[in-house]
């Protein structure tokens, strides 16, 4: 089969990007024909995929959308593709990777009626409920039953249309790390003593990730305890406030950030906690990652797989609705200072060993193929 993959832009370290990556892998493996296109493509080409770069037009983000919609419609038009894949909302799609929170429930739950008046609103709502409107034929891949449940609410999307998928992250390449030669050798690179506490967070976005919260959470702890603990932020994004923040704080010496890393899973077995308080989270591939390395978790109750830890009992869940930071500052204390440190890291292993949170992309390639097996059907019919 041949289809079209529509994602706004490409970089090699998100989390979007690289399930997009391994998606296309897997349709790949099964001889199906791949066609590519995006407004900006950053890293090597994958041998195998056709890449098309639309060059963004405008000078807002939106507009930039808009003007990527409309000129991948015109292209469409004139090619056959068995099915439409998108990794970003917009009109014209038969399949939704759904990685993103609920826009108009976003907005309307963190900003005033005015922000409803612009251009941008107006565009992204639009865009959203191409996709979600009960009248839209587009199925959705659905990572969390969490955020299903506020876009049903928000646009009366029939049941029928989504398909909720486990996670996709690699047991056997995690697992491969945690040992206690890596834990001693990651902790030594970091300058790290046998007792010091070592807090990780990983992901770009670093405001909806929250990492404020936890330099602010880092800065409130008892003075022995800061003493010895440290936070690690890896991802791609901007770091100089938050640098500012920490020096502000008085722990600017306890707060680094590593940049993107192809060795993810070394520092989970050099980590002591995971930290994830984001503001909204779809799902939080991290929170999953930690869990499979034995390494207990602190997420707000907003991410998507903050479930998992709750199910696990391999850590401790934040309310966000209101989000406050004294109980974020309480919560680490007590986490830190407990003796159910061990108790969670063996939960953590055991739910991992227990629980699918793996096989995301075979399930996603089957429901590709089934999805544009039956839009071929009804074109016959009709």
């Amino acid at each position: 089969m041949k289809f079209a993959i529509c994602l706004f832009n490409y970089f090699p370290y998100g989390g979007l990007e690289r399930n997009f990556l391994k998606i296309s892998r897997e349709c790949l493996t099964r001889g199906h024909t791949l066609d590519v296109f995006t407004m900006r493509w950053e890293g090597e080409k994958p041998d195998g995929i056709s890449v098309s770069e639309l060059a963004p037009q405008g000078l807002s983000n939106h507009r930039q959308a808009a003007v990527f919609a409309a000129e991948v419609a015109n292209r469409l038009a004139g090619q056959h593709h068995d099915l439409v894949l998108g990794f970003n909302r917009m009109p014209g799609l038969d399949l939704y990777y759904a990685a993103d929170v609920c826009y108009v429930a976003r907005i309307k739950r963190q900003r005033s009626f005015l922000a409803k008046l612009t251009p941008r609103y107006r565009t992204l709502a639009a865009f959203e409920r191409a996709v979600f409107a009960p009248e839209s034929p587009t199925h959705i891949i659905m990572l969390s039953e969490q955020e299903k449940g506020i876009y049903q609410s928000t646009y009366g999307t029939p049941d029928h249309r989504f398909h909720v998928v486990p996670p996709g992250v690699d047991k056997k390449h995690i697992r491969s790390f945690i040992n206690p030669v890596n834990r001693e050798k990651i902790r030594v690179q970091l300058g790290l003593a046998q007792e010091d506490n070592l807090l990780l967070m990983i992901g770009s976005h670093f405001h909806t990730k929250g990492v404020d919260r936890s330099i602010i959470a880092l800065a409130a702890l008892p003075p022995a305890l800061k003493g010895t603990t440290y936070l690690f932020i890896i991802g791609k994004g901007k770091e100089k406030s938050y640098l500012r923040l920490a020096e502000k704080l008085g722990i600017s010496g306890h707060v680094r950030f590593l940049g993107t890393r192809e060795d993810v899973p070394l520092f989970l077995a050099g980590a002591d906690f995971l930290l994830q308080p984001s503001r909204t989270e779809n799902t939080g591939n991290a929170i999953v990652e930690a869990l499979v390395a034995g390494v207990p978790v602190m997420a707000t109750e907003t991410c998507g797989y903050a479930v998992h830890v709750e199910r696990a009992g391999a850590g401790g869940i934040l309310a966000s609705a209101p989000f406050r930071q004294d109980n974020m500052n309480t919560m680490l204390r007590e986490m830190l200072l407990s003796a159910e440190r061990k108790r969670w890291q063996q939960q953590a292993h055991a739910y991992a060993d227990s629980t699918d949170l793996y096989n995301r992309f075979q399930v996603i390639v089957d429901l590709i193929e089934a999805t544009a097996a039956q839009k071929r059907e009804l074109a016959q019919g009709s």
